[in-house]
């Protein structure tokens, strides 16, 4: 028994050193300024090290062999907490702009608003615009999931809406360059920076729901008027601080669901930890919990009336997307049910 004891710190040591190495591995692997076959060494050499540290473990030099293991990943860290995100590089036509927003008095402003003509899955016609909002005129908040690899995992974006039928679209991105892909492990390793896009929805939820053929489900939330004011000005603020000190996005920790949350945070409105702000395909399932959703109706019924798709492709990226979209989709009421 005593043997067994004395094996419980050794072992937890040796789970910390093998996740520091395959980590160190990784970081060399997508950041090492290297070429490919010195990197490659580099890797390997690292990896060695930390087999030989956990060998050591389990012997007399255990403790000389951690504290050597610790002084190698602290380098290797302070090396990796100086890999700042680049400003400039050939971004994607649909990322290449950070919006940014002023408001002035009740009327909200955001240049580089996007609002492409999508052509096919990847290619659009650019526009980029400027457009003006009445900050008194907001009424709702709407979360749009587009799943596109299976229920675990979907893209995030949060629609306001205003008393003339106009909805304003947010979505974080990662801000990939020409020819870059979203990889999820990749970018937890610092290989893209993160974005923001404001846009017209028959842009940026138009072309996941009719080009790109995602399963795109609609929830319109209830919230009250003032907290989506609130959340509105976060995004600017996020917006505008991110166009002056880029941020790496991260798959795990800054993503499209994480920054919201953090936003929600911002505005006093605090919402408790849950797996499901990791796993955001059942976001819906939280938010549901939360009563923030219609409760007149069963979740499966909010799932079913919320997918978009049909009335989307019947519609087309035409004026009057945003209203073709919503229809038979249930706005929560006032009252014990809905806020």
């Amino acid at each position: 028994m005593f043997r067994i004891i004395r094996l419980i710190p050794i072992l937890f040591c040796l789970l910390a050193v093998t996740l520091a190495t395959v980590w160190g591995c990784l970081a060399l692997w997508y950041h090492g300024p290297l070429t490919e076959q010195n990197k490659l060494f580099a890797i390997a050499g690292f990896a060695v090290f930390g087999l030989i540290v956990a060998i050591a473990l389990f012997t007399r030099r255990r403790i000389g062999a951690l504290g050597l293991f610790g002084l190698g990943l602290a380098a290797l860290l302070f090396w990796w907490n100086g890999i700042a995100p680049p400003t400039e590089r050939n971004w994607s036509p649909d990322v290449a702009r950070q919006v940014t927003g002023r408001i002035e008095g009740d009327i909200l402003t955001l240049d580089n608003l996007r609002n492409f003509d999508w052509t096919g899955p990847d290619d659009a016609i650019p526009r980029w615009e400027t457009r003006s909002y009445d900050l008194n005129e907001l009424q709702t908040v709407d979360m749009f999931l587009s799943y596109w690899a299976g229920p675990l995992m979907a893209h995030f974006i949060v629609s306001f809406g205003f008393a003339d039928g106009e909805q304003l679209a947010w979505s974080v991105e990662v801000r990939r360059e020409v020819g870059g892909a979203f990889s999820p492990l990749a970018d937890a390793f610092k290989s893209n920076t993160l974005v923001i896009v404001a846009a017209d929805e028959r842009d940026v939820v138009g072309v996941r729901s009719n080009l790109r053929n995602e399963d795109v489900q609609l929830f319109r939330l209830a919230a009250d008027p003032q907290v989506a004011r609130a959340l509105l000005t976060e995004y600017v603020r996020d917006a505008n601080a991110l166009s002056q000190r880029p941020e790496f996005y991260n798959s795990i920790t800054t993503n499209c669901t994480t920054v919201v949350v953090r936003m929600m945070r911002a505005i006093g409105d605090g919402l408790p930890l849950d797996w499901r702000l990791l796993a955001n395909g059942y976001l819906p399932d939280y938010a549901y919990d939360q009563q923030a959703l219609d409760m007149r109706y069963s979740l499966s019924d909010l799932r079913a009336l919320g997918r978009i798709d049909r009335r989307a492709k019947a519609h087309g990226l035409e004026p009057g997307f945003s209203e073709a979209i919503r229809r038979d989709v249930p706005q929560p009421q006032p009252g014990p049910s809905g806020s």
